[in-house]
């Protein structure tokens, strides 16, 4: 497993949120590219970056900090937010991002999965948002009628392989994950997940580690590193 510090990015600011909540925002840094680049000197391999302005419009809104990112730090990233075109797609590859993360999309939008899959492959990760419950969409605003293992499973029968599952009601909130949602989720993947929500410590991350789930990659956080909660090294080692 792997450890992803969190960039996530809101009127070029890194910020956080708790909950999914754009009302209820904590910054962290006015550039971007320097969260980026503490996380990258403190030995982070690869970033999980959010234009969260994009999540909300529908179209990304930071490609030029992600490009930034990209250009000035030897680290590799993945990116989420507003991409909901083949067009988007390409310009968020374009600007140095090594794979891109579909959420509404995804779920949305069956063709433009089967073109994004089939031209991009092992580029594209799906984001499993679920809040209540219930599978969150558009920026976290709007609830769909579909838990999160139903939509993997749906997702699966498009060939879908690779997901990133967030508890939006454990983000931000540093009280640890859900063992029990995290290993349901284990059994219904069948390629490999990411999980992301509540990372608050780092007993958190040996608690996922031994757990022993043969498909989960790695975990996202964001928070917890911004706090200094733990190190990015100490966290790679927790998990590795």
């Amino acid at each position: 497993m792997i450890l992803l510090p969190a960039v996530d990015i809101r009127d070029g600011r890194a910020v956080r949120l708790r909950q999914g909540r754009f009302d209820d925002e904590t910054v962290y840094a006015d550039d971007p590219l320097e969260a980026a680049r503490s996380f990258v000197e403190a030995g982070a391999n690869f970033l999980h970056v959010v234009d969260l302005d994009g999540a909300r419009e529908g179209e990304p809104v930071n490609l030029r900090h992600v490009e930034r990112i990209a250009s000035e730090l030897d680290v590799a990233v993945e990116l989420g937010g507003g991409l909901r075109s083949i067009a988007s797609i390409r310009r968020a590859l374009g600007a140095g991002a090594m794979r891109v993360v579909l959420g509404t999309a995804a779920l949305t939008d069956p063709d433009l999965l089967d073109e994004a899959l089939s031209a991009f492959t092992s580029r594209i990760l799906v984001g499993i948002d679920v809040r209540g419950g219930l599978v969150s969409v558009s920026g976290w605003t709007q609830e769909t009628q579909m838990r999160g293992d139903e939509a993997i499973k749906r997702l699966q029968s498009q060939g879908a392989t690779r997901f990133i599952y967030t508890n939006v009601d454990r983000d931000g909130m540093l009280e640890g994950p859900d063992l029990d949602e995290v290993r349901r989720i284990s059994e219904t993947v069948r390629g490999r997940f990411l999980y992301s929500g509540g990372i608050g410590s780092i007993d958190d991350l040996r608690a996922l580690r031994s757990a022993r789930l043969v498909n989960l990659a790695g975990v996202i956080s964001g928070k917890a590193l911004y706090e200094g909660r733990f190190g990015v090294r100490e966290g790679q080692e927790a998990l590795a």
